[in-house]
C-alpha cells in the first residue's frame, strides 16, 4: 500500500466530447445552455471542478468508477479509500485543446455544440433537453495528492483512471460523453 504522501501529475485526453449540464442549485430552475458549463473567473475559460473527478472516484449514489467496476459488496469501500486518501488540485481545472485554454465565444465556436435531445424520465416522461459539449480535442491536467494509506496502492488508483475513463467519463451523460485515456501519470514520491 501507499507508505509516503505521492504527487501524481495527471494529463487526460478526451476520446469523445464531454457535455455539461450544471445544477443550478434546485429542480424548478432552468438554467440557458450557457451557464450549465463551467468557466473560471475570466468568465470565458472552461474548466472542470475537481469535485466531478471526486465525483468519478468516490461517488456511491451515482455511477463513479468504482461502483462500476467492482464487485456490489466491495465498491463503496474502495470509494471511500480514494475520498478519504486523495485530494486534488487546483481546485479548477481548465480545458485545453493543443495545451492551450478553450474558451466559449458562443455555439459552434472553439469547438463548442449544443445537443438538443429528449431524456427520458420515469415512465419514459420526454424531458427535452439543450445541454453543452466540447468536441474533441479535450484534454484535462492536474495533481493528485496521495496520501499514506493501507487502504488502496498506487496501482490501484491508476487503473481505476485508466479503465474507468473508457467505462464511465467525466461530465454528464457520462459513459456516452466523456470517455478519456490517461496521457500522463508521473507519479513523485515525498518522504516528508
Amino acid at each position: 500500500m501507499i507508505k509516503a504522501e505521492t504527487r501524481v501529475r495527471v494529463g487526460l485526453t478526451g476520446l469523445s466530447p464531454i457535455m455539461f449540464d450544471r445544477y443550478p442549485g434546485n429542480n424548478q430552475t432552468e438554467l440557458p445552455p450557457e451557464r450549465k458549463m463551467y468557466f473560471l473567473p475570466d468568465g470565458k475559460t472552461l474548466m472542470l471542478p475537481a469535485r466531478n473527478i471526486n465525483s468519478f472516484l468516490s461517488a456511491t449514489n451515482t455511477v463513479s468508477a468504482p461502483r462500476r467496476l467492482y464487485d456490489a459488496r466491495k465498491y463503496k469501500d474502495v470509494c471511500f479509500a480514494f475520498m478519504s486518501f486523495v485530494a486534488i488540485e487546483p481546485f479548477e481545472i481548465p480545458f485545453t485543446r493543443d495545451s492551450e485554454p478553450i474558451q466559449f465565444a458562443g455555439f459552434g465556436k472553439n469547438g463548442i455544440g449544443l445537443d438538443r435531445s429528449v431524456a427520458r424520465l420515469a415512465k419514459g416522461v420526454p424531458n427535452p433537453k439543450e445541454r453543452p459539449y466540447i468536441e474533441l480535442p479535450w484534454e484535462l491536467n492536474f495533481t493528485l495528492n496521495v496520501f499514506p494509506n493501507e487502504e488502496f496502492g498506487m496501482d490501484q488508483l491508476y487503473d481505476i483512471f485508466r479503465r474507468g475513463g473508457l467505462t464511465v467519463g467525466l461530465g454528464t451523460w457520462r459513459g456516452v460523453y466523456g470517455k478519456f485515456r490517461v496521457q500522463t501519470w508521473e507519479a513523485t514520491e515525498n518522504s516528508g
